[in-house]
């Protein structure tokens, strides 16, 4: 089922399609003062945390790998300081994307970044926000659920949600209403791990996303974490699963969106909000 970048926003817009956010959908947040672009992919966060210098070739690789050679040389609190002091201590304008997220107001949202932007989206509305956990004691479940009033959030138990209000689901983190992150590997393996044996998803998602269908919007497909992340998140979807927006894509993403039944549009979300304009 071809369908075009219009069809795609006037999907997004009625609220029948859920965004699902990559780094890319913060292209054009850049720190005001500076014009610097807001730390999001993978070798964009690396030099972040490394003072702007590379590291070696293996651990430039992925930002996972080079949060946990930090995290081994100074601690798991230097990755999540240096996560903390990105996101929320530091001013960012905001993303295209996010301003016309906040116009449309979707009612279920994936993001796979750790930025604040989405939940600045839905700062004055009742919400349900769901962030990923790893490496944590006294509970069976890898997430946390806390219910937003319009004015402040507060922990909820999954049986206390409300379901008729919009979903925001952050698997790898975020600093508000406390800082919580999936960052290292070790932070991945945990997560993950979980979340293929379905305990890093509340059961109200897992009824809710049935038959739903996806639009990958600055998600790319390069590396296995990506992968592996939409694949579990997205079980369950209807037929196809969805689409992904990506610019010159790799035969490994090819193959990949082929077999999750993704159908790529060689396009970027500068060219949807232009189809919605």
């Amino acid at each position: 089922m071809s369908a075009s970048l219009e069809t795609l926003a006037a999907g997004l817009i009625s609220g029948d399609l859920v965004p699902c956010l990559g780094p890319g959908a913060l292209k054009g947040a850049v720190d005001p003062t500076t014009g610097a672009p807001i730390p999001a992919d993978s070798d964009s966060l690396i030099l972040a945390m490394n003072n702007g210098q590379p590291m070696s070739p293996r651990l430039m690789w992925e930002f996972s790998r080079a949060a946990m050679n930090v995290e081994l040389k100074r601690g798991r609190g230097a990755v999540h300081r240096f996560l903390h002091t990105t996101y929320a201590e530091r001013t960012w304008t905001r993303s295209p994307l996010h301003d016309w997220l906040a116009q449309i107001q979707p009612p279920y949202l994936i993001d796979l970044n750790r930025d604040l932007q989405l939940q600045d989206s839905y700062a004055t509305r009742p919400h349900t926000l769901i962030r990923g956990i790893a490496r944590t004691g006294g509970t069976d479940y890898r997430f946390r659920i806390h219910a937003h009033d319009g004015e402040r959030y507060t922990e909820v138990e999954q049986t206390a949600v409300d379901p008729t209000l919009p979903i925001l689901f952050k698997p790898l983190g975020s600093p508000r209403p406390d800082a919580t992150y999936i960052a290292s590997d070790a932070d991945y393996v945990d997560y993950l791990t979980e979340l293929m044996g379905g305990f890093a998803i509340p059961s109200f998602v897992k009824t809710r996303r049935i038959g739903k269908q996806y639009v990958c919007l600055g998600l790319r497909f390069v590396r296995d974490t990506e992968r592996m992340l939409f694949a579990d998140l997205s079980y369950g979807a209807g037929t196809p699963t969805g689409w992904a927006l990506i610019p010159e894509p790799t035969d490994k993403e090819r193959r990949f969106c082929d077999k999750r039944g993704l159908e790529i549009l060689e396009a970027d979300i500068a060219e949807l909000l232009a189809a919605c304009a």
